[in-house]
């Protein structure tokens, strides 16, 4: 546990250092004795208390004076003690952030501002505190303990009691490799059964997401909904605890506001609450976002006899880099084949990516070889694949492999990984995860079909809390499975991952009528706007820009529908319009269109069920 252990010391310092995770900017002001604890967002609009009444340890949380969040629980079981249970607050020092940092996701860029309170807190003789932080975006709270010989955390049922009877909500499944549906209930239909993380709910007029952040060397939280409504935590990976010589530090317990779909999707509390990267990283120029072609999705295991044509397919696309997935290693020759293919991909301008298995990863001294031996060949990222699932061990092994990996200069994409908790902030490095139930599930081959409002609710739920590797967009006609061309097309543009790494055959992309669309969709964006209409469950549709280009993107739930889009988005002057709408006929093909368009026109469309609508708009020259 020693990465735990500098981590902790870096972001806490102890208990008398009273640091904080991520803090740009630290501003004491004051000491006070309270007995209820009140932090406001640099707005004023959200609102976080944290109350020690009866000796229950609790927060709540109100956005614009109403409640989203009823007394929640703040707690941790250690060493046969009940944090949260018998507490009292004592001192508190308040203090500030006030920084930005370059994101690759949604926008370019993320604002860190947010108001914090450090609460001292004793319970049954035990001193431990607490860090309430509060955003325009939302609030985080946690608990941190001090390093102390053979300490043992044995459970954490914190929780969150949502201020809605029986609010609907957007959840998943408990799974340790986060590859379960979403789905469209409300919270009285999931009473008693194990959820995952992240879910969304809708209280009153507020859109609000829970989830967790900096979740290192910590069991995995999960919840359970009881007969009232409480979302209670729970270390399902952890059943029998862990003992610990080093500072405890919860993972945050986020609860995300948003006062409209767009507000949501461009939040960036959940990496915010992480710290910062080392300088060398925060700058590093070897760390681009790009698009991948990649062979599993479309033929299995990558042969060894065609490595050159995938290249070749690679650079024809325009894209930056090129996925050799498992199966290399069964090769006659394998490593001077990876090496012949690197050198090759070099010489066209094509970079390599490559996939390991996460045993691989796991001794120290073995992983960094690998790492070094990968370096030394010319790989630029390493997908790890088949973690375990994520108990306190297994969520430091996130962080160690991703500051080996940034020793050696490589990219990481995590598969069947655990949830994203922002660590990407920490190691930007690490471009990507999977943690989601994508294009693996749409596939003939293992008789696998995703729900018809899956891909609505993923914009809205898994995708608030960070990028998600789903390998979209796949055009050959058995495989849409009830999806049409411009739901697939569509995929691409609202399935935010900074390594996007594409699932159909690249010999099916440069024969789509679509190709010089697809070449044009980047792997990150400077801007995203939620268009009405949009709704998880129904539909999900995007305008997103990147430089001066604007792309538009609907993916439609099981329901044929009609949709007009109103383009005031747009600046001035004449735009091209591509527009790539659903063919009535059939739904291996488009109904193409291009024309000029102004800030005052519209674009309407006839979706299908399961159906899309692409439109690419650059300035008119």
């Amino acid at each position: 546990m020693q990465g735990r252990s500098e981590r902790a010391s870096r972001v806490c310092r102890g208990i008398g250092g009273l640091a904080l995770a991520g803090a740009a900017t630290m501003m004491a002001t004051g000491i006070a004795q309270a007995r209820t604890v009140q932090v406001a967002s640099p707005d004023g609009k959200v609102q976080a208390l944290l109350s020690d009444d009866d000796g229950n340890l609790r927060y709540r949380v109100t956005v614009d004076g109403r409640p989203v969040l009823d007394p929640s629980p703040l707690r941790m079981r250690v060493d046969g003690v009940e944090l949260g249970d018998g507490a009292a607050i004592g001192v508190i020092r308040r203090g500030r952030t006030d920084t930005r940092y370059r994101v690759h996701g949604a926008k370019r860029e993320a604002i860190d501002r947010s108001n914090i309170a450090h609460v001292a807190l004793t319970s049954h003789g035990m001193a431990f505190e607490a860090d309430v932080r509060v955003a325009d975006d939302g609030v985080g709270v946690r608990l941190r303990l001090p390093a102390r010989p053979g300490r043992r955390i044995e459970t954490d049922h914190s929780g969150w009691k949502l201020a809605a009877p029986d609010a609907p909500v957007w959840v998943t499944r408990r799974d340790p490799a986060y590859e379960e549906i979403y789905e469209a209930t409300t919270l009285s239909a999931l009473r008693g059964k194990p959820l995952g993380l992240p879910l969304t709910a809708k209280v009153d007029r507020v859109w609000v997401t829970i989830s967790e952040a900096e979740g290192v060397g910590y069991g995995d939280l999960a919840i359970t909904p009881d007969a009232d409504g409480l979302l209670t935590g729970d270390l399902y990976a952890d059943p029998s605890g862990w003992r610990t010589d080093a500072a405890v530090v919860q993972p945050w317990r986020v609860t995300i506001v948003a006062r409209d779909l767009t507000d949501l999707v461009n939040t960036t509390l959940i990496p915010t609450l992480n710290p910062p990267p080392p300088p060398a990283l925060a700058t590093a120029d070897w760390i681009r976002p790009g698009r991948s072609s990649w062979q599993w999705l479309a033929i299995g295991a990558p042969l060894e006899s065609d490595q050159h044509q995938w290249i070749d397919w690679t650079k024809r696309l325009g894209y930056e880099y090129y996925l050799l997935d498992e199966g290399w290693a069964a090769w006659k020759q394998p490593w001077e084949t990876l090496a012949d293919t690197v050198r090759y991909a070099r010489s066209q301008g094509v970079a390599v990516w490559i996939w390991v298995h996460s045993k691989e990863m796991v001794d120290p001294a073995r992983r960094r070889a690998a790492l070094r031996r990968y370096a030394d060949l010319g790989i630029v990222g390493i997908k790890v694949d088949f973690p375990q699932p994520p108990n306190h061990v297994w969520t430091q092994w996130y962080e160690d492999v991703a500051r080996d990996a940034a020793n050696d200069r490589l990219m990481v994409d995590f598969h069947g990984a655990v949830k994203p908790t922002g660590t990407e902030r920490t190691w930007p490095n690490v471009l990507t995860r999977e943690a989601v139930r994508g294009h693996e599930w749409q596939i003939t081959r293992y008789k696998r079909v995703l729900p018809a409002d899956h891909d609505t609710i993923l914009p809205f739920t898994r995708y608030v809390v960070g990028p998600g590797d789903y390998t979209p967009t796949v055009f050959e006609p058995t495989e849409l499975q009830g999806h049409s061309w411009p739901h697939e097309l569509a995929q691409a543009i609202i399935f935010t991952s900074p390594y996007l790494s594409f699932g159909g055959h690249p010999r099916t992309y440069l024969e789509n009528p679509a190709v010089d669309v697809l070449k044009a969709i980047p792997a990150a964006w400077d801007e995203t706007i939620v268009l009405p209409g949009s709704q998880p469950g129904t539909l999900a549709g995007f305008a997103r820009r990147r430089g001066k280009d604007w792309f538009v993107a609907v993916i439609n739930g099981r329901e044929a529908r009609s949709l007009r889009i109103d383009l005031r988005f747009l600046g001035r002057g004449d735009w091209s319009l591509v527009s790539l709408a659903d063919a009535v006929a059939r739904p291996d093909a488009y109904d193409r269109g291009e024309r000029k368009v102004r800030a005052r026109d519209a674009i309407t469309m006839a979706l299908r069920a399961q159906g899309g609508f692409v439109g690419w708009l650059r300035p008119a020259r």
